[in-house]
């Protein structure tokens, strides 16, 4: 790269003493400029990240494929849909991801236990397809098959996962409802970003039931081998749901009661 004519230069790189930050985050940060706009590269990414974000929206998640292999490793499951009837209405319609499918609905009801059955709280794992169908194929099994041992070290009797097609985080209200879960886990693929299309989601409830607040739940974040690698989520989330069920809250209640147990 030179000058022409006393002209500034028409590529311009970013600072060198940024470009070492570059490796703490897949953000667009020192990407430089062509002109007054992106280098070309930089751009064609923009382009590739944007459609990747894009086709995970759209995209059906494999929940057979994730079904079997939980099953084979000794987890039951089963299959649900939301009252959403199309990939179009979900996403037109986010109301209708958060209720279960009337017919669903009264076939959950036959599986539930009385909560505390056998001296063991009945807790739940719930998957839902949400915004990203890529988050639930590449780290879904990893997480349930980690947090189903997890759970069961800590002496708590697991409900049969499951798989929702179309479905949204307050999803997990109406199945703990109809489970009668203590508590319920819901992972859902988060919304697809230009920097990750694959991050899964996970959030916790106490005592589920439908019209439960967002503030009644606690969320963890990010989980891809890029951000939280499912291994370490998997012990997060094991510690979370101790603490939630030693203190009988979660969500923003769950910090006032640590923190009264702590004085």
């Amino acid at each position: 790269m030179t000058e022409r004519d006393g002209k500034t230069p028409s590529l311009v790189p970013a600072p060198g003493d940024i470009h070492p930050l570059r490796r703490f985050t897949d953000a667009r940060v020192a990407l430089g400029r062509a002109g007054t706009s992106l280098p070309t590269r930089a751009h064609l990414d923009f382009l590739q990240d944007h459609a990747r974000a894009r086709d995970a929206v759209w995209a059906i998640p494999d929940l057979d494929g994730l079904g079997s292999r939980l099953e084979s490793a000794g987890m039951p499951v089963v299959r649900l849909r939301s009252a959403a009837p199309d990939r179009a209405v979900y996403l037109r319609r986010p109301d209708l991801g958060r209720r279960l499918a009337d017919e669903d609905a009264g076939r959950l009801r036959g599986l539930a236990v009385p909560e505390g059955a056998g001296g063991r709280s009945r807790v739940g794992i719930v998957v839902a397809d949400g915004l990203s169908a890529m988050a639930i194929d590449v780290n879904a099994a990893p997480v349930v098959l980690g947090l189903g041992q997890a759970l069961r070290d800590q002496g708590l009797d697991v409900a049969p996962v499951a798989l929702v097609e179309q479905g949204r985080v307050a999803i997990g209200d109406a199945i703990g409802e109809a489970l009668g879960l203590a508590l319920v886990i819901v992972l859902v693929g988060e919304r697809p970003g230009l920097s990750a299309a694959d991050s899964l989601g996970c959030y916790v409830t106490w005592a589920p039931r439908p019209g439960t607040p967002d503030s009644a739940r606690n969320c963890v974040s990010n989980i891809r081998l890029g951000g939280l690698d499912p291994e370490r989520a998997v012990a997060s989330i094991a510690t979370l749901v101790q603490g939630i069920c030693q203190s009988r809250v979660s969500g923003v209640a769950l910090a006032a009661a640590i923190g009264q147990r702590r004085e």
